[in-house]
């Protein structure tokens, strides 16, 4: 059984921005992954999507993304080829295809297992990210529904949807860049719990981090931090804006309930629907966690930075603001992936008695 002192759990940007800054370290690490390539959770996005934020501003730490000529704002195949290169050029140590499937305490150390095996480490740095947990909300009658159900998480393109009468349900950037490639094929029905929110079309992901930025140290040091955009707010990149010109990003208030051919509306009207897309978000996929009996009823985990709070040997990154700000995202991850190197290489270098926890 191979033992480390840390072992990082996830392939993706949180998992290889760790990586890079424990490559700083003299600490033996793996990276075990449970994608078949390079990417994480941007090799399951469907076909069209766009990020919202220039390429400057969408990038792991010490490499800077490039991007097609064509396009100020990069595709979902320039992620792709940016993560893969990024984990090749600085040597990752990362093994693929392996499925963690628990992490049980073993003495001093955690033990981390999978599909591929076993391994021992001293610390473990959960990085899986939410891909594997979609979030579909519940409605009554919902079992009964005979037709076609998709998370954005599975949906990849508008062609299967063609002639057909679907529910775009999700009032995010994902919502809105879905429903602007579906409306165009399909009768295509916008479902928001609120009106969406649409940013001026010269703000975009770049002014959102920057104000999201001064917006977190107005806080940590008590003052107002004034009146902001949020990510809740709908970027308008090139295929949003163009559905905007078609008239298509009117949105309605959610239904009630299923019935075996459609839903119902709050007003009783019926409407038939073919198919529903789920453009509903993510949880955070800790499952394999599950063993050590530290994930809450939030389905979180209590951390002191990126630290978990009832496991020493553990840390969590990129799951949210929970885990760090704005640690979710590809320019976020790397602040607390370096804090988080810095705090583990720290921890290991204390005496065998404290390391350990005893």
């Amino acid at each position: 059984m191979a033992d480390y002192d840390v072992i990082v759990i996830g392939g993706g940007q949180a998992g290889l921005a760790t990586g890079y800054y424990l490559r700083r370290t003299d600490r033996s690490f793996v990276i075990l992954d449970d994608q078949d390539a390079p990417g994480g959770a941007w090799q399951h996005t469907w076909d069209s999507l766009r990020l919202f934020s220039p390429a400057a501003w969408s990038s792991l730490p010490g490499r800077l993304m490039s991007h097609r000529t064509d396009a100020d704002y990069p595709h979902r195949d320039d992620v792709l080829d940016y993560l893969a290169f990024y984990e090749d050029r600085y040597d990752l140590p990362v093994e693929r295809p392996v499925h963690v499937h628990a992490v049980r305490r073993m003495g001093g150390r955690l033990r981390v297992e999978s599909d591929a095996g076993s391994w021992t480490a001293r610390t473990v740095v959960s990085a899986t990210g939410t891909w594997a947990n979609p979030h579909v909300p519940t409605y009554p009658g919902q079992d009964r529904f005979e037709g076609v159900q998709l998370h954005s998480s599975r949906y990849r393109r508008p062609d299967p949807f063609a002639g057909q009468r679907v529910l775009v349900v999700g009032g995010g950037n994902s919502g809105a860049q879905v429903l602007a490639e579906v409306t165009p094929v399909a009768d295509a029905t916008w479902v928001t719990r609120e009106a969406p929110a649409f940013l001026p079309d010269d703000v975009d992901g770049q002014h959102l981090f920057e104000q999201a930025t001064r917006r977190y140290k107005a806080r940590q040091s008590g003052e107002d931090p004034g009146p902001v955009y949020t990510l809740g707010h709908i970027v308008m990149v090139p295929p949003v804006r163009t559905a905007r010109d078609r008239g298509d990003l009117s949105a309605v208030r959610p239904f009630t309930r299923f019935t075996r051919h459609g839903v119902v509306w709050p007003d009783g009207t019926h409407d038939p629907v073919d198919a529903v897309l789920w453009c509903t978000g993510f949880d955070p996929a800790l499952d394999h966690l599950g063993p050590l009996g530290i994930v809450n009823a939030n389905g979180h985990v209590r951390v002191d930075g990126t630290r978990a709070v009832e496991e020493p040997c553990l840390w969590l990154v990129g799951y949210g603001n929970w885990t760090g700000f704005a640690s979710a995202t590809l320019i976020g991850v790397g602040r607390t992936a370096k804090a988080t190197a810095h705090a583990i290489d720290t921890f290991l270098s204390a005496p065998v008695s404290t390391a350990s926890g005893s």
